[in-house]
């Protein structure tokens, strides 16, 4: 791994949060495309999905999905379920950064599309009795938007477009539609 790359994941964890901003920003844009060293943070990361600090259970759930990517042994199979429930992190703010990044977990292959599509699928039905329920709801449809631009796969449209039909409210159901129309 290279020099950089150690600094920025060490600044990671850095208290001051204008090192830590710069060094995720680097991180992700690092992980936008496949990296060799995945495996050397993978286990690291998952622990922080559960750290006491906010900031880093967003950033590891953030980085974790961009290396997503660079999974070729799948783990993300036993780890995707500690990434989806941090969608229900008890700082609502930590939640939206993981549902509006995990969309590229779907992305890296089939097997990785069906967790994401059955996960955000299940958290679409269970969040209606939480407090930022349509938000939630709009981040996911965002998600399955995201992720069929990518892909490309009809189903994808055809599974936003049905659990866009289960909102009951009117307005909401018209809002996260017009995700879909074409831009």
């Amino acid at each position: 791994m290279q020099k950089i790359i150690q600094t920025n994941l060490a600044n990671l964890r850095s208290p001051d949060g204008d090192k830590r901003f710069a060094a995720f920003n680097y991180i992700l844009k690092v992980t936008d495309r496949r990296v060799d060293w995945a495996y050397e943070v993978w286990d690291e990361f998952v622990e922080r999905l559960r750290d006491k600090d906010n900031h880093q259970r967003a950033i590891a759930a953030q980085v974790l999905c961009n290396l997503a990517k660079s999974d070729p042994d799948y783990r993300m199979a036993k780890d995707f379920s500690a990434l989806l429930q941090v969608t229900r992190d008890e700082r609502f703010v930590t939640a939206r950064h993981c549902l509006q990044s995990i969309w590229k977990v779907g992305a890296a292959g089939k097997q990785q599309q069906r967790l994401v599509v059955d996960g955000l699928e299940t958290r679409f039905r269970e969040c209606i009795s939480e407090k930022n329920c349509t938000l939630i709801r709009f981040d996911i449809i965002q998600g399955f938007k995201k992720l069929y631009e990518e892909i490309g796969d009809e189903k994808l449209r055809e599974k936003a477009l049905h659990l866009i039909e289960t909102e009951e409210d009117g307005k909401y159901r018209k809002k996260y539609a017009g995700v879909w129309r074409d831009r």
